[in-house]
């Protein structure tokens, strides 16, 4: 870095193509910019139907427990009118939930129904600093971090976020089976 002729230090000049600082912290300049990677304009993120296939080629799911008619991946499924959080989970469940801040009651709406009996396979941001992910995801029977980011069906752009497929089984929480042994 140069030096002024005071002693100071003098920044040199950007490079071209470069943003410059000021740009940098401009609200404009980070809202179109970074602001893709803290927050979409949805929370709705509908599975992709080839890794949809995939897993229930190997889980055989019974149900989608939270849905729209158009994306709904089960012949059995329960919509926002239904209210999926207040019905019983059986079966095999497919669960891509809203990802905004309810999500946390979706996982533990999981967590619970696989303690009853079900299987719930997850589609899940992968928010590993969250309360919910420490509180549920942890002792899930597995975890599957997907490599990438997922391409959501619909969507220009694949997902602003790491995803994970999170299976819960009933009764192999791995607290449960460690506190047994």
């Amino acid at each position: 870095m140069e030096r002024s002729e005071t002693g100071g230090r003098r920044p040199r000049s950007s490079p071209k193509g470069s943003t410059s600082r000021r740009a940098k912290t401009d609200p404009a300049w980070q809202r179109s910019k970074l602001a893709v990677h803290f927050r979409s304009g949805t929370c709705l993120w509908e599975t992709p139907q080839a890794f949809f296939d995939g897993l229930d080629s190997e889980f055989g799911f019974t149900l989608d427990v939270c849905a729209l008619p158009e994306n709904a991946k089960c012949p059995r499924y329960f919509t926002p009118a239904v209210d999926g959080l207040k019905q019983e989970w059986r079966g095999v469940c497919w669960m891509n939930p809203p990802y905004g801040r309810e999500i946390g009651k979706w996982v533990a709406k999981a967590f619970q129904s696989a303690k009853e009996g079900a299987t719930v396979v997850c589609l899940l941001p992968a928010r590993t600093d969250t309360a919910w992910w420490h509180s549920f995801v942890l002792d899930a029977a597995e975890i599957r971090f997907v490599r990438g980011r997922l391409r959501f069906s619909g969507a220009e752009n694949s997902a602003p976020f790491p995803s994970a497929v999170v299976v819960f089984r009933p009764w192999c929480s791995p607290t449960l089976l460690k506190a047994a042994a």
